[in-house]
Parts: structure tokens; sequence; C-alpha cells
């Protein structure tokens, strides 16, 4: 049964060896000069970076993050549905083998060349990234941390879980509908909704967050946005650790409840009407302005992730994945040997 498989996923498989190789390829090429670069002193890589280096980040992301879909929908979902489509089915399950080792073997088989061909990128990628997650420009922009959503899902050991639960979806949708197109893309609108998920409502909990009063000072502060009308509405701070993935931030009052900023922080930073020589307006200092916010007792309370928790939430999210595609699998098994003929 096993060589069976074998001969029939040949074609994913070379089809797979090969696209890894190229990204690797690609990547060892590249990757020294920003290993290089790290060494030399991280505050300025950024700066340092290329046009290139930046895409090549950013196409690094892309790919992990679209690899286990791919794999879902084209490895898993018609592993089962084209057996189904064609009646080939009848004719492996009148042989010795039983459906149940029949399932089990193609999604053993199958998982396992997805999960190696995705742990490959992503430890690639992983490697390339790691002298880039995080780093900041003083003038010109930044690049997202490791802990952060963007980086997170196509770093470490999670895009394997990934993949496993992306094939063993699409297999358990392709024997519930038995045809291959719907699927595939049912496989596809599902894992998309799951990715999504995950991020903003389970992952910030899969380890306890911590909460800190932070400080509204200039070295704090990241931000004061304003809503539709003009009026400035909240502000925003970071921790001592810029990869720490920040959660929710909230402005205090004295008394510790949550506030509202007060109305006359609007006039006290607001640039200035005059104009200097050379026709730019002069940027007024809003050091006073913070200083009085302190002064008045306005604190923020800042709800995050510590960026040393990166391998513990990688950890106990691959284990939600994985037990997620146990039950899948359990399912498709049932459904397989109970409900199709």
């Amino acid at each position: 049964m096993i060589w069976l498989s074998w001969r029939q996923f040949r074609l994913q498989a070379v089809t797979a060896v090969a696209a890894v190789a190229a990204v690797v390829v690609v990547l060892a090429v590249t990757g020294p000069r920003l290993a290089d670069l790290a060494a030399a002193g991280a505050a300025q890589v950024f700066d340092r970076l290329t046009p290139t280096d930046i895409t090549l980040f950013w196409a690094g992301v892309i790919v992990v993050a679209g690899l286990p879909a791919l794999v879902g929908a084209f490895w898993g979902a018609p592993l089962v549905a084209h057996e189904l489509e064609r009646g080939t089915h009848r004719l492996a399950w009148a042989q010795s083998v039983t459906r149940t080792r029949w399932l089990t073997t193609k999604l053993v088989v199958t998982a396992v060349a997805a999960a190696l061909a995705v742990g490959a990128v992503a430890l690639a990628v992983s490697l390339w990234s790691a002298p880039l997650d995080g780093v900041v420009s003083r003038t010109r922009g930044s690049l997202p941390g490791h802990l952060t959503p963007v980086s997170f899902a196509m770093r470490g050991v999670v895009p394997v879980a990934y993949a496993v639960f992306a094939v063993v979806l699409g297999a358990t949708l392709g024997a519930v509908l038995r045809r291959p197109i719907p699927a595939m893309a049912l496989t596809l609108a599902l894992y998309v909704v799951v990715q999504l998920v995950v991020p903003l409502w389970v992952r910030p909990h899969l380890v306890a967050p911590t909460t800190a009063t932070v400080t509204i000072s200039v070295d704090t502060l990241d931000g004061i946005s304003a809503d539709p009308s003009g009026r400035l509405d909240s502000l925003t701070v970071h921790t001592g650790d810029r990869d720490d993935w920040i959660l929710s931030n909230e402005t205090l009052d004295r008394a510790g409840l949550v506030a509202t900023l007060p109305t006359w922080l609007a006039d006290c930073a607001a640039p200035p009407t005059t104009t200097a020589v050379n026709g730019g307006v002069r940027a007024r200092p809003i050091d006073p302005c913070l200083a009085r916010l302190n002064a008045e007792g306005y604190t923020q309370r800042v709800v995050y992730q510590p960026a040393d928790r990166f391998w513990p939430i990688q950890w106990a999210e691959a284990a939600l994945y994985l037990a997620a595609s146990c039950l899948l699998a359990g399912f498709c098994v049932w459904w397989t040997r109970k409900r199709l003929s």
C-alpha cells in the first residue's frame, strides 16, 4: 500500500523537491550578507538593506503563508475525492487492504511529504530572516518582529503543523463532498478562515499574557491617533523590547480607570501656524504635553506577549493544530468506513 501511494504521489513529490531546492538556493546565496550586516551592528541593518532584500523578506512571508494552503488544496482535497469521482476506490476496497489502512496510508504519506516540504522552506526562510526580524530604522521604517502575527506563522515549527492540518482538512472535505474542485475551493476558504481566527482570538491566550503600566514619554510613545472629527482619542506606547507583541493599549487616569485623552492635548500637540525661514512648518516639541499628562496622573496599561515567549507559543499552537488534525483524521476514517460505498 505504501508503494502504491508513493507511485500515485511521486509527480507531486518531485515537483515539491524542485521548488524547495530553488527556494533554498536563492536564500543560501543571499543570506550570508545579511548575517554579516547583523554581526556588524543591528542598529544599522535596516538602513543598509537593498530593495531586493526587502522584497525577499516579504516574499518569504508570502511563500510560507501560502504553502500549507496550497498543499491542502492540491494534495489533500483530491486525495480521496479523485478516487471517489473516478470510481477507482471500489477496486482498491475489493482487494485485501481495508478501507482504514487504505486511507490511513494515503493520509500519512501525503501529510509527511507536505510536512517535510513546508518544514524545509520554513527553516530556510526562518534562518535567512533571523537578522531582519524586528529591525528598526530611525528614518524610514521597520520590519515586523518574529512574534508579531505578520511573521509568527511563517517562522519556526508552526508551518509544519499548518501543512499537516491543511492536508487532513482537504482529505476530509474531499471524502464528504466527493468532488475535487469543490473540495479544493472549500479547503482554501476554511483554511484562510482558521488562519484569521487563531491569531485574533486564540494565539494571544495560548500562554497567559503580561500586563504592565508604562509611563507615557517620548521614549515610549508610538503614536497618537485622532477620530474623524480631529479629536485626539487614543495613544499607543511600546514596552522596553520592540519585539514584544502588543495586544492592547489603554490609557488610565489617576484612579487607574480607563480614560479618554484630555481635550487640551489636541492644542498642546498641534503644529504651530508659523513657518520656518525655509518654508517648512516648525515642529513643536511634544515633551511638555507628555509631561503634563504624567503630572495629571495619566499612564498607559499595556497587555503584551514578551518576545522571549516565541517558542512556548510556537509549540502550543503547533500542538493545537496537530490535535485538530488528529480529530479530523479520525472523522475522515469514520466517514470513509461508514458513509462511503
